[in-house]
């Protein structure tokens, strides 16, 4: 069967209500038609465009491998997890845990590159995320004394709290700065800490951003994104400064304000 007949065999099935498992054989069948070169060469430009959509989403992530290493982690990927999404955009979406699991754990590096793939994806959802009206503080101030207690906080949409188990920060850092096409060399980058920790990342207007937590913010943001109230919140700052607790929130909240981490309920 040549090109055109797979073609026409194909529009009629479609046109007849054929079944899903019919038009995917035959679609195969035309991929491999070795006397197909133009979809041959249209199927190496799809696998092409992929990677380089991978390239784009993980660019720290690429840089810190370098493109040998980070081309074969894709082609991996690929082969492994074929794109189900109709936007390219979404493609990788689950490199890192490929990376940790079984099928790529022996050729890893190093683990702290786990952790690179997952914040270079979060910055990424975040850059494009839905955007919420922000609580303000003219808000605050128009709540009773009495309404405090029982306030409860809303994180924007592409707030996101991310649990790292290397500190691999300030390389992250440098890389993102780096400029390869200036023909300058990379930089020297230190030796990632392992460090449990957690990384905060949103988008304030059009710029991602993002700040390691020390624990303690870390539990305060937790509270407020399962919705606790805001006398939840002094009762976990009390049980570690009771002399302060409310004070402590209090800036806590001033900060989240400043940061435009916060959305009208």
């Amino acid at each position: 069967m040549n090109t055109l007949q797979v073609q026409q065999q194909t529009m009629r099935l479609c046109l007849q209500g054929a079944d899903a498992q019919q038009a995917l054989s035959l679609a195969q069948t035309l991929l491999q038609d070795q006397a197909a070169p133009g979809l041959r060469a249209y199927r190496e430009a799809y696998r092409a465009r992929l990677l380089a959509a991978l390239r784009d989403n993980y660019t720290v992530l690429q840089r810190l491998m370098g493109d040998e290493d980070f081309d074969a982690l894709a082609l991996a990927f690929l082969q492994a997890q074929p794109s189900q999404q109709p936007s390219i955009r979404w493609f990788g979406e689950g490199l890192a845990e490929f990376m940790a699991g079984p099928l790529y754990a022996e050729a890893l590096a190093h683990p702290a590159l786990i952790d690179c793939a997952r914040m270079d994806w979060a910055l990424r959802a975040a850059f494009d995320g839905p955007h919420a009206p922000s609580f303000t503080a003219e808000r605050l101030r128009e709540l009773a004394p009495e309404q405090w207690a029982g306030l409860t906080l809303t994180l924007q949409p592409t707030v996101q709290l991310l649990p790292m188990t290397w500190a691999i920060e300030p390389g992250w850092r440098l890389l993102r700065a780096w400029e390869p096409e200036s023909g300058e060399d990379a930089p020297d980058l230190p030796e990632p800490q392992a460090l449990d920790h957690v990384l905060l990342i949103w988008r304030q207007g059009l710029e991602t951003r993002w700040r390691s937590l020390d624990s303690l913010e870390a539990s305060l943001l937790r509270a407020v994104a399962a919705g606790q109230s805001f006398a939840v919140l002094c009762d976990l700052v009390a049980a570690v400064q009771p002399e302060a607790a409310a004070q402590l929130v209090v800036q806590a909240l001033g900060g989240w304000l400043a940061e435009g981490l916060l959305a009208e309920a």
